[in-house]
């Protein structure tokens, strides 16, 4: 058997299978590597820095754990959040799994938990009833209005990412038929391909929203500023312009939830499982890598169940 080498040296063999036998991007790779330095920074801060994989035990990973609660930012003299914690701690167990994988003996990924945070199981959607209003809240004889509803319609019928949405091109969607859906390929998370589903509704707010360009930018939703059209930049929405605009129709329908595109995503994800799609399926259209990131919508679904067997066991008379 190969003799180990202290855990910190085992970063750039850890990228290289995360780039080549995971396939993960870039910008993966790079938050990779600075969760797992600020580990590796903590090991030689505790005299630990020649500490060998086999070597690591239970007791080390609570110590971390502690040591991550405790940390305060030198500035603003504030602790991590609970969502922050667990990105570090999900880089150490994803290390240990390519440990794992390489049959390096190491303590086993699932010994590294995560931070218990409520507000992490905490999904936002909008009702149907909501949705609604706000799919119809966007003016339709401006072109900022025609443009507004084709991308609310766009975010619910495709579950689509806000940093998905953002990057579709026109050409992308070569529409035929303004009373059938249309189905695309669009690159996400990881650089993975998955297909995504426009309905027929829509296809026709996107078709009437193109049809009133008169621009040759190729992003599909681009900003209409004054002075923008003279501009050889492209006009392509950032993903805060997204953030704001949907906020914007949340506060003209005075919805009592504080949606954003993602909002919208979960509003997409609930809707599925609430018609009965199953859990896999759902994991595909959201294009979720691990089912267990899709698993955290059951919470909302369950608790419809429940209501729905209190509503209707606890009133009937035997």
């Amino acid at each position: 058997m190969t003799e180990q080498k202290a855990i910190i040296k085992y970063l750039n063999d850890f990228l290289d299978y995360c780039e080549i036998e995971k396939g993960l991007s870039n910008k993966t790779q790079e938050n990779y590597t600075r969760f797992l330095r600020k580990f590796f920074k903590w090991l030689e801060g505790v005299d630990l820095s020649a500490l060998k994989p086999k070597e690591l035990t239970a007791d080390h990973i609570w110590r971390y754990k502690v040591h991550l609660s405790r940390h305060q930012d030198k500035v603003s003299h504030k602790t991590l959040k609970k969502s922050t914690q667990n990105y570090y701690l999900i880089a150490l167990r994803s290390l240990l799994e390519y440990f794992v994988e390489k049959d390096i003996a190491s303590l086993p990924p699932s010994k590294v938990k995560l931070a218990k945070d409520k507000s992490d199981k905490e999904i936002k959607f909008l009702s149907l009833d909501q949705l609604k209003l706000l799919l119809e809240a966007p003016a339709q004889d401006t072109i900022i209005g025609l443009r507004d509803r084709a991308l609310l319609e766009t975010l619910f019928s495709t579950g689509l990412r806000v940093a998905e949405l953002a990057a579709l091109d026109r050409e992308q969607l070569k529409i035929k038929d303004i009373n059938k859906d249309l189905e695309i390929s669009v690159v996400g998370k990881g650089e993975k391909i998955r297909t995504v589903y426009f309905s027929a509704r829509a296809v026709s707010a996107i078709k009437t929203y193109i049809d009133e360009r008169k621009d040759f930018d190729e992003a599909l939703f681009i900003n209409f500023r004054r002075g923008a059209a003279s501009s050889s930049a492209s006009r392509r929405l950032s993903v805060k312009s997204f953030e704001d605009i949907v906020k914007k129709y949340v506060k003209i329908t005075g919805l009592p939830v504080m949606a954003t595109p993602h909002t919208l995503r979960h509003s997409f994800a609930t809707d599925l499982l609430n018609q009965g799609v199953d859990l896999r399926t759902v994991q595909e259209f959201l294009g979720h890598s691990n089912i267990a990131t899709t698993q955290i919508y059951t919470h909302v679904t369950n608790k419809q169940l429940r209501d729905i067997h209190r509503r209707v066991h606890d009133n009937r008379k035997l």
